[in-house]
């Protein structure tokens, strides 16, 4: 019987590179998404044909707690347990900071940090029963150590997603291993918009010179839910090139 992870937002940039590497590595998945039905169908035959795997792509709000806990019960009926949990899911409104709305703000907050919260505490709860299970959340170094005032919102739910990170490693021990992911710059389609000088000039910033591609996300997230990652545990594992 194949393990199987539920990714939120696994149809689009970093989330469809981590929907792919889990599929490589035989996962069945429960793919969340909240648009484009037919790009999740698309992925969904791909993979299966590909790699011989599962696939459930489940189209949720997740700024909606009932839908969460639906979709979860969903994919607890449909696959029996839930072995990985990848917070993925994101959004980002870059405004000047003086134009930043409070609604703006719990718009924000609702998907980057309380929908994670949410899938934790119930799919966490799930994984206690079984004995079992990794939680990974997908932060930003906008959390740690890259700041820009027109993504304040942003990068304080990032930064407080590594703190839930901690939080529920010392609540689901010793059975659930919970990480974070915290990338730099990393060539998506939101990132295509940004002006040219601007990513000219983080460019140089980055020691290896250049943005990451999805997929190196994706292989970080992967291992932290193998048991080669069986003794990595409340850790938040940089991937930004040498960003300085």
């Amino acid at each position: 019987m194949n393990k199987n992870v539920l990714i939120t937002g696994g149809t689009r940039g970093i989330g469809e590179a981590i929907s792919r590497e889990f599929a490589k590595k035989g996962y069945d998945l429960i793919i969340n998404y909240v648009n484009s039905n037919e790009k999740a169908q698309n992925l969904k035959q791909e993979l299966e044909k590909e790699y011989n795997i599962k696939v459930l792509p489940i189209q949720t709000d997740i700024s909606n707690e009932i839908a969460i806990k639906n979709m979860v019960d969903t994919a607890i009926k449909e696959f029996g347990k839930i072995d990985v949990l990848v917070n993925n899911a994101g959004i980002v409104i870059d405004k000047e900071f003086e134009d930043r709305t409070v609604e703006e703000w719990k718009k924000t907050l609702d998907i980057n940090l309380i929908a994670p919260f949410v899938l934790t505490k119930l799919v966490g709860k799930e994984m206690m029963k079984q004995k079992s299970g990794a939680i990974i959340n997908i932060s930003s170094t906008n959390g740690i150590n890259t700041y820009y005032p027109t993504s304040v919102d942003y990068d304080a739910s990032k930064s407080g997603l590594i703190s839930l990170t901690y939080d529920s490693a010392v609540q689901f021990a010793p059975y659930v291993r919970v990480n974070c992911v915290a990338p730099g710059w990393v060539n998506t389609e939101m990132n295509k918009e940004l002006p040219e000088d601007f990513v000219k000039e983080e460019t140089e910033r980055i020691l290896v010179k250049r943005f990451a591609e999805p997929k190196e996300i994706a292989k970080v997230v992967t291992f932290l839910a193998s048991e080669d990652a069986s003794f990595v545990n409340s850790t938040v594992i940089k991937v930004d090139g040498g960003w300085y």
